[in-house]
């Protein structure tokens, strides 16, 4: 065979994608040949399961994944291909897979028995360990998820103020049945919320002067989660302090996802004393979790002593293995010291990789605070969801699948989250890959421009 005859046998090499549109279906397409055997569980949970699912934020076309193992930070799927978890079961893994001492803490509650029919000696001790962590919570009460936390705490400002009306923000997202995103949602309970905009106080205030001794609760996120890890102002936050105390409303903070962020949750790095608090995720040690709580005042109205009292039923709010992970966790791994240095991990990669994104003058940013961020397209401030463009998606899932092509597994929607066996090997992979995104994709993501810089 003559040398010109090699030259003709060889492949063309690839034509260069030219459009977003055709790089995500190449990332795609090369995604579902890599995991033939997700696609054939996902073909099969479709039979018995809408859409194969029973947890919406984990669906994406083409098919999900399926995992099958996870070990410290690490993920694996059905096709047995390991991924450093930069999910973290959406911010409730920060113990990672497989922590000894969490494991030994289960193993000996499930020693005494699973279902105690009863009051236990374990929850008592969980509940003070989260009043003395989380200051301004006198007293708490424990539910299944923060979800329920929200539901509750609904319950008891209304039950209090004796008021109807809530004020909320557009992007809020407090549970499954409490998401405040760009439009009406189906499968929200129906109380009467008052739409305002985040990071706007006198959004905020214009409805408290339109409802004057209507309004119960004012219910907000530090950082608005689902919606990007949009980060709320401080002033903001103080300004709500002082317009709840001014018009009788309480003010709720959903730290569902934010508690992990300093040692007392995101409001002592704020310094502002909300009247009921909400919390779930890792405060449980991996297990089903969430808690309410607050001023005392306002928490004795379930006190079953009480006549009148407030009914807050649960099977599981307090089972053994709940109260001894949960306790464990908090008391010996999340310690307040580990908790400052993964919020301060946090922000080293986040600042190293938006340093990657300014360097190359592209408009992509991670936003967020500390161990919780969210991949943006934009190099502009994010205040709210109002600033986020969705027509620009395409740009998140083609970071998503290529992050999974090099073996890390995050969110579709550019939500990534560190857990505490993540350390200086597993970011430094992690900006790797982020640098290479941006060399493969870089002649087709959106340009920064000198004037809209940061």
């Amino acid at each position: 065979m003559t040398t010109s005859t090699l030259s003709a046998a060889q492949p063309a090499a690839p034509r260069e994608l030219t459009t977003p549109a055709e790089a995500l279906a190449a990332a795609a397409h090369a995604f579902a040949a890599r995991n033939p055997k997700s696609a054939r569980q996902y073909e099969l949970a479709t039979g018995v399961m809408p859409g194969g699912n029973t947890r919406s934020v984990l669906f994406y076309e083409p098919f999900p994944l399926a995992m099958t193992k996870g070990e410290g930070c690490r993920l694996w799927d059905a096709d047995s291909h390991e991924y450093l978890d930069f999910i973290a079961e959406f911010s409730a893994g920060i113990y990672g897979h497989s922590d000894p001492q969490i494991r030994r803490a289960i193993d000996a509650a499930l020693d005494d028995g699973l279902n105690l029919s009863g009051h236990n000696l374990l929850e008592s001790r969980l509940a003070k360990a989260v009043c003395e962590r989380f200051t301004s919570l006198q007293s708490v009460r424990f539910t299944n998820s923060g979800t329920e936390a929200n539901l509750m705490m609904l319950a008891a400002a209304r039950a209090f103020t004796g008021r109807s009306k809530v004020v909320v923000f557009v992007g809020g997202y407090h549970g499954g049945v409490l998401t405040f995103g760009r439009g009406p949602n189906a499968v929200n309970v129906p109380h009467e919320f008052l739409y305002a905009r985040y990071n706007d106080v006198n959004s905020v205030a214009r409805l408290l002067h339109d409802n004057p001794s209507e309004v119960a609760a004012i219910l907000v996120e530090p950082m608005q989660g689902a919606s990007g890890c949009i980060v709320g102002d401080r002033d903001f936050l103080k300004g709500l302090r002082e317009l709840a105390t001014a018009h009788g409303a309480l003010l709720m903070f959903d730290e569902v996802m934010t508690s992990r962020l300093a040692p007392g949750g995101l409001q002592s790095t704020l310094e502002i004393v909300p009247d009921l608090t909400s919390l779930g995720k890792y405060i449980g040690g991996g297990m089903s979790f969430g808690a309410f709580g607050g001023r005392a005042d306002i928490m004795q109205l379930f006190d079953p002593r009480r006549s009148g009292a407030l009914q807050h039923a649960g099977t599981f709010n307090n089972n053994v293995m709940t109260m001894a992970a949960g306790f464990t966790g908090l008391t010996q791994v999340y310690t307040p010291e580990a908790a400052l240095a993964l919020t301060a991990r946090g922000d080293t990669l986040r600042d190293a990789l938006n340093a990657r994104f300014s360097a190359a003058n592209v408009a992509l940013r991670f936003i967020g605070v500390g161990s919780l961020m969210n991949l943006q397209i934009t190099d502009r401030p994010v205040r709210s969801v109002r600033d986020i463009d969705a027509s620009l998606n395409v740009f998140k899932d083609l970071f998503f699948f290529h992050l999974l092509e090099n073996g890390i597994y995050i969110a579709r929607r550019g939500y990534v989250v560190l857990s505490l066996p993540v350390g200086d090997a597993e970011t430094a992979r992690f900006e790797a890959a982020v640098a290479s995104f941006i060399e493969r994709y870089g002649h087709l993501l959106p340009k920064s421009k000198e004037t809209d810089r940061q």
